[in-house]
């Protein structure tokens, strides 16, 4: 890796790399939403990271990517968040919480939470029922203690949006979660005094958000301290776009463009584009405060991560827009003048690079202009490769040699929105068969076990720095461990509204995958 070193020593990442280290980084990746263990109440819990993290340095992984942890209110989407700063309290260790075991009603409440967790699917709103009980318990025997505290009153301190968040969670909730731009003219859009009158109005809910966040934050922050003790880089997500029913939206209406909406033009995946329905950043605005709320936010994912997944990076160079009521194959890229893209991205991510000292991993599937590639590469920030996408698109569709894979780069098998290995191997057979012919293989279905190894072991082996795959690759190779129907390992299908978005649960328990000596030797042999 000497001439990578000296490549990436030269850098605007830098000093990013070098807290990370130039080497090669092997780890997993999973929703935590997914996770169950014996304390669990219905969900994964950020506590339940801490037992995960030791595994995984036991077999030598060092890196732990979790997808978006951000309070999503009502919504099951984990990239629909409803604040950009806050964590999500569909998380919060109810066990862990101070004082439970002296209380038998929060005892009582909090057995009844955790009966959900056997069920194969995420129940979201039971979920958010019986939390919300136990959490309202909680809050009036507890509050008053925690808010004259001193590591309350420091939080509240450090995180200024913590206020304008609570009060616009308890304005939702009171008016059944409909839209903000539903609301009265002096909420919808509130003057200063307006803001504090309302602050007072709902100083109850606002002290129970704000003490829940609290909550969330110390637990998080927890995670992390056991992740540094163990040398192991957590990896967060933070998504591009901000959904247009946050509080950022609601209380920085001049940092987004709400005529417009973010999607994609068409490709060979969708013939009419796609419509994401999230507003776009409006840039010079944005600037004239050298981006504050994006370093902000940076700032505050900084408490519990040291690596970040920066979805859909070329957006901060040109991202499609589409105007209200138009399809989403009529859109257009903005900036229009591609002369303005590299400029643009170039500036807002250095910004951030000089802000932070999380590293930056960018998502940069899809159609991406070759000059962003590059200037990402002139930044050092990696980009993503997924195995079954690697071809040489614009000629003969021959998969890329594993050793053509830039060093900038993280390896994958696949990700939270595409079919896992062995359902893609099914499901897309044209795709399968070319990959198979490919390795010199026979094709046959369902993925015989050798191939399957074979591939994850390639995934370990590429020139990437970094090697990271779904969890839920690593159990496929045992069928006790992993779903009857492939279909239910799926986290999430695009483009498409389901019931099962989201709602995905490990059939083994927490408890389970990490006493499991078989599957901790197929990983160690898989990276070794």
């Amino acid at each position: 890796m000497d001439d990578t070193e000296i490549e990436l020593k030269s850098t605007p990442a830098a000093g990013q790399w070098e807290r990370i280290g130039i080497k090669h980084h092997h780890g997993i990746n999973l929703p935590l939403f997914a996770l169950h263990s014996k304390n669990s109440a219905g969900i994964g819990e950020f506590p339940d990271l801490i037992p995960l993290l030791s595994w995984c340095n036991s077999l030598d992984l060092d890196v732990v990517q979790l997808l978006p942890l951000n309070d999503t209110g009502e919504d099951t989407s984990p990239y629909g968040a409803l604040s950009a700063f806050a964590l999500n309290p569909l998380h919060l260790g109810l066990s862990a919480l101070p004082n439970v075991d002296s209380n038998p009603i929060l005892k009582t409440m909090l057995k009844e939470a955790q009966k959900l967790t056997y069920c194969q699917r995420i129940p979201y709103h039971q979920l958010h029922v019986n939390r919300n009980i136990f959490l309202k318990a909680y809050f009036q025997e507890h509050s008053e203690s925690i808010i004259e505290s001193e590591g309350y009153k420091k939080f509240a301190e450090n995180n200024p949006w913590v206020k304008g968040y609570a009060l616009f969670k308890s304005i939702r909730k009171e008016c059944n979660w409909q839209s903000w731009e539903n609301w009265p003219e002096e909420i919808k859009n509130p003057s200063e005094n307006s803001l504090k009158q309302l602050t007072e109005k709902y100083e109850v809910q606002v002290s129970y958000h704000q003490v829940i966040q609290y909550l969330c934050f110390e637990q998080m922050k927890a995670v992390k301290a056991h992740a540094d003790s163990l040398g192991i880089f957590l990896k967060g997500d933070l998504p591009i776009l901000i959904n247009s029913e946050s509080a950022d939206v609601w209380l920085n209406r001049r940092f987004f463009n709400m005529e417009l909406s973010a999607g994609a033009p068409p490709d060979h995946y969708s013939d009419d584009g796609q419509n994401w329905g999230f507003p776009l950043y409006n840039w010079d605005e944005m600037g004239k405060d050298g981006f504050k709320w994006w370093k902000e936010r940076l700032s505050v994912a900084s408490n519990f991560y040291h690596i970040y997944r920066l979805d859909h990076v070329v957006g901060f160079y040109r991202i499609w827009g589409i105007a209200k009521g138009e399809k989403s194959k009529n859109g257009w890229f903005i900036p229009q003048e591609e002369q303005l893209w590299i400029p643009q991205g170039e500036k807002i991510l250095s910004a951030m690079l000089q802000e932070s000292s999380m590293l930056p991993i960018g998502e940069d599937l899809g159609n991406i202009p070759n000059e962003v590639r590059q200037n990402l590469q002139d930044l050092g920030v990696c980009g993503t490769k997924v195995m079954r996408w690697e071809r040489n698109w614009e000629g003969d569709s021959k998969f890329i040699p594993l050793d053509a894979y830039p060093a900038l780069s993280m390896t994958t098998v696949s990700t939270h929105d595409s079919a896992p290995l062995s359902l893609w191997w099914v499901q897309s057979p044209e795709e399968s068969q070319v990959y198979a012919s490919a390795k010199g293989w026979e094709y046959v279905t369902p993925l015989a076990s050798d191939q399957q190894f074979a591939i994850l072991y390639d995934s370990h082996h590429t020139t990437s720095l970094f090697h990271i795959n779904l969890l839920g690759e690593y159990l496929a190779f045992f069928r006790d461990m992993v779903w009857d129907i492939l279909e239910d390992e799926r986290i999430n299908t695009p483009g498409i509204v389901s019931d099962d978005n989201w709602t995905y649960r490990f059939k083994p328990s927490l408890e389970q995958i990490t006493g499991d000596a078989p599957l901790g030797d197929l990983i160690s042999d898989l990276i070794a």
